[in-house]
């Protein structure tokens, strides 16, 4: 007993220490102290224990194959819950059938049908002014773990609890929502819930092609006498069919289940090892939103933003550059084949007058989009699908690839100015904020592109001279670069983001990430300067408010690439416990104020890329091998990538201490072990 008291004596004194260690650092760095919300549950996921700083609400985003599950939540000072349920289903198209128009649904609770515990209604409502007595609730907690899961308590003694259930269908268009009441009183109660099928036929004027219809359904409502210690369950679905005879009878825990193997599959794919608990659970919530958010759409698997926008649709930047990249590692089949099927629609864009491919495909592949001229696309797709043929590891899939790849490098090739960088017309912020004529992420993603091609095109076969050419095109555009953009803008040896620019911005980042090094110091400093690093990230411009997560998730991972490791991991700690625990969670956001920080799940692939490109510094260099660059913190003996589905093997990762600064890599791969020793900083060759 004194042994376990000791060690309990022990892990408090440490965490005491860690958190003044951590309060120090956040002081010295200009980084607010974080005051987490929520926290990390044991029964896995995070979990919110409802105690006080009330109200507060957020909002959350769940995906499907045919449904997308957006939730607004918030509870009161009383502690009652008001809960907006929205219903996006990609595949029912609505008129015009442009990017935004998926059929849609908003469901509130006074909607929904109405629950009696002894008579007396969960809802209450005024009649003739005088308030009907009702069976009052009051919420507990709230558990986030690919569901939404949350407890209340009814009654004024709390009598009964109540867990709601909320959660989307893996593959129908219908999104679930299940009641359990447990009888936790001391007699027996009668709980029922109205039966209610409510059929809401979608205006024929609206829809495109067919009638539509949203159908809400309740089961399992008979009225029933609940013994102490008993519970009863019910549930409504939410459906989208063209027809109500095709209104499914659902098995609800056949569909829980469903979604439990579907999340666990995602989580048991590419599992980051840390001492870091917090780092090693955003990874894995991030991994779900970025995988998840795959449709079934006629052109195929389409992965889709979501955000209650971008549905069966894809981008040059968000899926081609963002989010396909990291699904080489990730192994999953779906995700895979979504990536596979988005550079073939790109390709389908091909022309050989060389005129740009569509910034965006919508539609389900049937019509496109291009409202912001070229946005440096073609360097966009150039980049990620050279490197996600490199890391996926297939030859086949390849060569699939080669034709979109060298065509899109020839299109950047003929738009080199006299300066000799990429012109285009904007970038991925399409017009938000200025770009100049020739800006500098679209030259940082053809250079990384031409230095893929150059391994890509000699493992494909091709001539020598279609390989050296790519190597010193790479040579000549990162002198340009140099030229071209370097600068000293508000005191800092950086970068300008295009030739007229006099102030930060954080797309400054983008030399780091492609291994331009030479001003890194002095980029670095600018992007944790107070000028752009914010409580919640870059902003988008020095003196603006405008903040997007994919920018500071590049730095994040270009600064580690970079080697300044512990500058990167004090603001890389700070950015995922906010995003995780703090009042707006569990997922990396898209931009504020537009859109509300809505969870994209591109973003959640390029958090996951900080750590398989930034922390642990793998750059494909062949369909089997890549170069490895740990970057293994301060305090940390050792760390791991687990079951990697990449390089055509599937393997784990791990990297450990092994002296005074050196560092010992191990692959694990069918129960054989290969070992590389390497100084810290040094970068191993790696053969799977």
């Amino acid at each position: 007993m004194k042994g376990k008291l000791k060690i309990l004596r022990i892990g408090l004194i440490l965490s005491i220490l860690m958190t003044i260690w951590n309060l120090v650092n956040a002081q010295q760095l200009n980084l607010p102290v974080q005051n987490d919300r929520w926290k990390i549950s044991k029964e896995g996921g995070i979990l919110w224990e409802i105690k006080d700083r009330l109200s507060h609400s957020d909002h959350i985003e769940m995906s499907g194959q045919r449904v997308s599950l957006w939730l607004q939540y918030e509870v009161d000072k009383e502690k009652k819950l008001h809960l907006k349920r929205t219903v996006v289903f990609p595949g029912f198209r609505m008129k015009p059938n442009d990017t935004h128009s998926s059929l849609m649904q908003v469901i509130k609770d006074e909607e929904l049908p109405q629950v009696f515990i002894d008579g007396k209604p969960m809802k209450t409502e005024l009649f003739n002014g005088r308030q009907l007595p009702g069976f009052s609730e009051k919420v507990t907690a709230i558990r986030l773990d690919g569901k939404m899961e949350i407890y209340s308590k009814l009654g004024e003694k709390g009598e009964v609890s109540l867990k709601r259930t909320l959660f989307p269908s893996v593959d129908q268009a219908m999104a679930i929502e299940k009641l359990v009441f447990v009888n936790e009183g001391k007699k027996a109660l009668k709980i029922s819930m109205d039966h209610q099928i409510r059929n809401i036929q979608v205006a024929p004027s609206r829809s495109h092609l067919q009638t539509h219809h949203l159908i809400l359904k309740s089961a399992g409502g008979d009225r029933q006498t609940v013994e102490p210690g008993d519970s009863i369950t019910f549930s409504i679905t939410y459906q989208a069919v063209d027809k109500p005879s095709s209104i499914l009878d659902v098995e609800v825990l056949a569909e829980e289940q469903a979604r439990y193997s579907r999340v666990q599959e995602i989580s048991g794919k590419l599992q980051l090892i840390t001492p870091d608990p917090v780092l090693n659970t955003a990874f894995t919530f991030a991994k779900l939103r970025a995988t998840e958010s795959v449709f079934k759409t006629k052109g195929g698997l389409m992965h889709g933003p979501g955000g209650l926008s971008y549905y069966a649709a894809i981008w040059a930047n968000d899926q081609a550059e963002y989010v396909n990249p990291f699904f080489a590692f990730l192994g999953d089949e779906m995700g895979n084949k979504s990536a596979m099927n988005a550079y073939r629609m790109f390709a389908a864009y091909m022309n050989p007058e060389y005129k740009p491919i569509p910034s965006s495909i919508i539609a389900e592949g049937e019509g496109f989009w291009n409202g912001a001229g070229d946005r440096g696309d073609q360097a966009m797709i150039a980049y990620g699908a050279s490197r996600y043929a490199l890391a996926n590891g297939n030859i086949d899939s390849a060569r699939v690839l080669w034709p979109l790849i060298e065509w899109c490098l020839e299109y950047c090739r003929r738009k080199l100015n006299a300066e000799g960088v990429v012109a285009s017309q904007s970038d991925e912020l399409e017009g938000r904020f200025p770009a100049g004529t020739a800006n500098l992420s679209t030259s940082c993603l053809y250079y990384d592109a031409l230095l893929s091609a150059e391994k890509l095109s000699r493992l494909l076969g091709k001539s020598s001279g279609l390989a050296d050419g790519y190597g010193l095109q790479a040579k000549a555009l990162r002198l340009a670069i140099n030229r071209y953009f370097s600068a000293n803008i508000d005191g800092f040896e950086t970068y300008r983001y295009y030739k007229e620019n006099t102030v930060l911005r954080s797309w400054i980042c983008m030399p780091l990430t492609v291994g331009i090094l030479e001003r890194k110091s002095g980029t670095i400093k600018a992007l944790f300067s107070p000028k752009l690093f914010t409580q919640d990230g870059l902003l988008t411009q020095a003196g603006d408010k405008t903040f997007w997560d994919r920018s500071t998730l590049y730095a994040l991972r270009g600064i580690l690439e970079a080697g300044d490791t512990e500058t990167a991991m004090h603001y890389l700690r700070y950015y995922s416990r906010r995003r995780l625990l703090g009042e707006h969670v569990p997922y990396p956001v898209e931009a504020f104020p537009e859109g509300g920080q809505r969870h994209l799940s591109a973003e959640s692939g390029l958090y996951c890329r900080v750590f398989t490109e930034g922390l642990f510094g793998i750059r494909p260099i062949g369909f089997d091998r890549f170069n490895c660059t740990p970057r293994l913190p301060e305090g940390w003996n050792e760390m791991a990538l687990r079951n990697i589905h990449s390089f055509g093997n599937v393997f784990d990762l791990e990297i450990s201490r092994s002296g005074h600064n050196r560092l010992k890599i191990k692959v694990r791969k069918g129960g054989k072990v290969k070992q590389y020793l390497l100084k810290n900083g040094a970068t191993a060759l790696v053969k799977v």
